[in-house]
């Protein structure tokens, strides 16, 4: 998948907002980031996991703990191209449904 379709894919998902940190795209909801890509750069990108899956998916190629990042929850993925569509979809909304759940519960009620 090609950054500016990932892009209008993200900014698909309900309240999904974009912005900038350290010099990466992030993409956040209620202000809180499930997703940061280095656009510049190699399109490297991490994302958070379920800890239960974290061993799994770094023993695939590409994919290795993402520096500072919360250790077993985040990973650094070498590029799109690491993950099919289906499952880079899949994994970006499950990121978000990780983030999301952290929130308050009426903030949560408004993305039901």
């Amino acid at each position: 998948m090609d950054i500016e379709t990932f892009r209008e894919y993200c900014l698909s998902l309900p309240g999904t907002t974009e912005g900038m940190k350290w010099g990466h795209l992030c993409f956040m909801i209620e202000e809180k980031m499930f997703f940061i890509i280095a656009i510049d750069e190699d399109n490297s990108f991490s994302i958070k996991c379920d800890p239960e899956e974290f061993d799994a998916l770094t023993a695939r190629d590409g994919i290795q703990q993402a520096h500072h990042m919360a250790k077993r929850q985040w990973i650094r993925v070498a590029n799109l191209e690491v993950f099919n569509d289906t499952e880079l979809k899949s994994r970006v909304e499950a990121s978000r449904a990780m983030v999301l759940a952290k929130l308050s519960k009426k903030t949560q009620s408004k993305y039901a």
